[in-house]
């Protein structure tokens, strides 16, 4: 594969979507990557906006360490005119944060390891927070593990805050059900505009926060049609919520937007320094009957 006439090995394929392949590439001096190849004739205007949204972004923030690197990117016409490829370089991952959540459950659990990754999530997102990005789809296989580290990725359909508001409007949903926030799906006074900012990407770290404790986000036994009537409604009760570790999901995942904790405050909490590691490994481990 070449990309602006830089070549790479292609070894594997390791993901695909719609229009999109991601491949594991070995550059010219033994470096390992992956390269987003996009089909271009299969895209739509929508989703190409969202293709370089997302150069445009990652770009801005280069140089973070939470977040993945782009390496290079390249659009190339096809031949008789055909619209070609969007081909993206970036950090390869060596594993994603679903993968792991999924292994992890095998174990007893082990908060040492959930305050780990939650910390990295929260720096992570405070990253962008501060860039005035909101990312909008923050799941765990949005965050992937580069060489011990982990880092956010996937910002197709991130948005920047202007800098006189806090909040997006859209014209659609955007995000994935289980993680998405009451007010990413509820109606704003009638009118098919969904209001999303920073509040929203706390409620998603909410849900993972979940996850990592119970195993499953805290929707996922309903079905899409009930999530999306569940989550915006106060009467429905998220279940299983004893203290501390707790206590910070409750406050991701309080429906009121402006209630929910911010990224400084939840870095703040005194278990991601592990100070009550054995009283809370007893507590969360009794309530998932480990």
């Amino acid at each position: 594969m070449q990309v602006n006439r830089k070549v790479y090995a292609r070894l594997d394929m390791i993901g695909k979507g719609g229009s999109s392949r991601v491949y594991k590439v070995l550059s010219h001096n033994n470096q390992m990557f992956a390269v987003k190849r996009v089909s271009l004739d299969r895209t739509d205007q929508e989703t190409m906006n969202g293709y370089m949204n997302e150069i445009s972004l990652l770009k801005r923030l280069e140089g973070n360490h939470r977040i993945i690197r782009l390496i290079d990117s390249e659009v190339k016409a096809g031949p008789d005119g055909s619209k070609g490829h969007l081909t993206l370089v970036m950090e390869l991952g060596e594993i994603d944060m679903a993968r792991l959540l999924h292994d992890q459950l095998k174990q007893p659990l082990n908060v040492v390891w959930v305050a780990y990754y939650w910390q990295q999530m929260l720096q992570a997102v405070d990253v962008i927070h501060e860039e005035k990005i909101v990312h909008s789809d923050l799941k765990p296989a949005n965050f992937v593990v580069v060489r011990g580290q982990l880092k956010l990725i996937d910002f197709g359909i991130a948005n920047a805050i202007a800098n006189d508001t806090t909040n997006i409007h859209r014209e659609s949903h955007v995000g994935t059900v289980n993680y998405m926030s009451p007010e990413a799906i509820e109606l704003q006074e009638g009118v098919r505009r969904f209001k999303v900012g920073r509040p929203s990407d706390i409620w998603s770290l909410g849900c993972i926060l979940y996850q990592m404790v119970y195993g499953a986000p805290p929707f996922h036994k309903l079905g899409v049609y009930q999530k999306m009537r569940a989550i915006p409604d106060p009467q429905y009760c998220i279940e299983k919520v004893p203290t501390v570790v707790i206590e910070t999901i409750k406050r991701c995942l309080d429906r009121a937007p402006k209630a929910r904790a911010t990224i400084p405050e939840l870095l703040e909490n005194e278990w991601l320094g592990m100070k009550e590691v054995e009283r809370l490994i007893a507590e969360l481990q009794s309530l998932r009957g480990v």
